[in-house]
C-alpha cells in the first residue's frame, strides 16, 4: 500500500501548500510503513520536484503532458485513480484549496473512500485513521474516523508544520492511459503578477465596512505593503464593489489561516470568522468595542481605523529600520 499526494504548482514552481501536504502524509508513513508517493502535473523540472523528497516524498509521477494543464477536476479524478491502482494507494492527501476542494469528493466517490475534509491536524491514530476537524465556522472540533478501507484527506493550509524527512526519491515521468476529455478548455487566463497571493501569505491585512468606501484603501494598501502581506476584505467590501471580489476572504470567499490575519473595520460576522479562523494570530481594530470580532482576536485595538493604521504603519516602519 501507498499514500498519495496531489501537489500543486504555478509557473512551474511547487506551491507551500505542497510542502505541507507531502508534510503531512510523511507523519502517515512513518507510522504505517507506507510509502509517499507524490503526484505533480505540469511543467514542473526535475529540480524543482526534487524537492519533495526533502520533505518525504520517495516517488514522484510527473505528468507534463500539454493537455492535462487546464486543471479540469472530473479529468484529474481519472487521473489520480489510474495512478493510484499503479502505486496500490489507499490514501490520498490534498490541500483544502479550490483544486483541493474539487477534486478530492469526486475521487473519493471513485475510490469508495472516506473523506476527510479541512484537517487542522496530524492524524490521533492511524489503524484506522482517525483526524480532528473545525466545525461551527471554527467554534468547535469534530474527531472523525474513516470506516472505509480507503481514505481522502484534505488539510487546511498552514495547519500542518514543514517537516524536512529527506529520502531517496525517484521521479518517473508518466504518459496517462487515460484520455484527456475535458468539457472546457482554458484558451486564455489573466495572471496577477507583483501582488502576494493571499492563500499563501503569511500575513493578511483585511478591511472591511468601516473604512466607509473604497476610496479609503490607500492606508491599508501601504500597511500590507510595509509588512509584505496580503490584501483582502470581507465580503459587504465586495459586494459594495469597493475592493474585487478576489480579495474577499470569509467562508463564501477564499479560506486564509496565515501565521498574522489583521481585521480593520471588520465587526466580525460569523461567516467571515468562518474562513480566517485558521490564523495563528488575529488582530483587530474596530471602534466598537463590543464588536464580534474582539471575541475571536488575540489582540484588540479598540479605535477609529483612520487614526490607527497610520500609526500602525508608522511603527511598522520604524521597527523594520531598526
Amino acid at each position: 500500500m501507498s499514500i498519495i499526494v496531489f501537489t500543486e504548482n504555478r509557473n512551474g514552481k511547487l506551491k507551500k501548500n505542497s510542502f505541507e501536504a507531502v508534510s503531512y502524509a510523511a507523519v502517515i508513513s512513518a507510522n504505517t510503513s507506507k510509502p509517499v508517493v507524490a503526484i505533480s502535473v505540469g511543467n514542473v523540472d526535475n529540480d524543482e520536484l526534487s524537492k519533495l523528497a526533502k520533505y518525504g516524498a520517495s516517488k514522484i509521477v510527473a505528468v507534463n503532458d500539454q493537455k492535462w494543464l487546464d486543471h479540469d477536476s472530473r479529468e484529474y479524478t481519472k487521473l489520480i485513480a489510474e495512478i493510484a491502482e499503479k502505486e496500490n494507494a489507499d490514501t490520498f492527501v490534498f490541500s483544502h484549496s479550490n483544486m483541493g476542494k474539487a477534486i478530492a469528493p469526486r475521487l473519493s466517490v471513485r475510490m469508495k473512500a472516506g473523506l476527510l475534509s479541512g484537517v487542522v491536524a496530524t492524524p490521533v491514530s492511524f489503524n484506522p485513521i482517525a483526524v480532528k476537524r473545525k466545525t461551527y465556522n471554527g467554534g468547535a472540533f469534530q474527531l472523525v474516523t474513516v470506516k472505509s478501507a480507503k481514505s481522502v484527506i484534505t488539510i487546511n493550509p498552514n495547519s500542518c508544520s514543514i517537516v524536512e524527512k529527506p529520502v531517496d526519491v525517484n521521479i518517473e515521468a508518466y504518459t496517462p492511459q487515460t484520455a484527456y476529455n475535458a468539457g472546457t478548455k482554458v484558451q486564455a487566463a489573466d495572471v496577477v503578477t507583483g501582488k502576494v497571493i493571499l492563500t499563501e501569505a503569511p500575513i493578511v491585512v483585511s478591511g472591511g465596512r468601516g473604512l466607509k468606501s473604497g476610496d479609503n484603501w490607500g492606508q491599508l494598501e501601504e500597511l500590507a505593503t510595509v509588512l509584505d502581506a496580503g490584501l483582502a476584505c470581507s465580503r459587504p467590501v465586495s459586494d459594495e464593489g469597493w475592493r474585487s471580489h478576489e480579495e474577499h476572504v470569509g467562508q463564501t470567499g477564499k479560506i486564509v489561516a496565515p501565521d498574522l490575519y489583521i481585521a480593520i473595520g471588520i465587526s466580525g460576522a460569523i461567516q467571515h470568522i468562518g474562513g480566517v479562523s485558521g490564523s495563528k494570530v488575529i488582530v483587530a481594530v474596530d471602534k466598537d468595542k463590543d464588536a464580534p470580532i474582539f471575541k475571536y482576536a488575540d489582540y484588540g485595538i479598540v479605535g477609529d481605523a483612520f487614526d490607527v493604521v497610520p500609526r500602525l504603519v508608522e511603527s511598522f516602519k520604524k521597527f523594520k529600520n531598526s
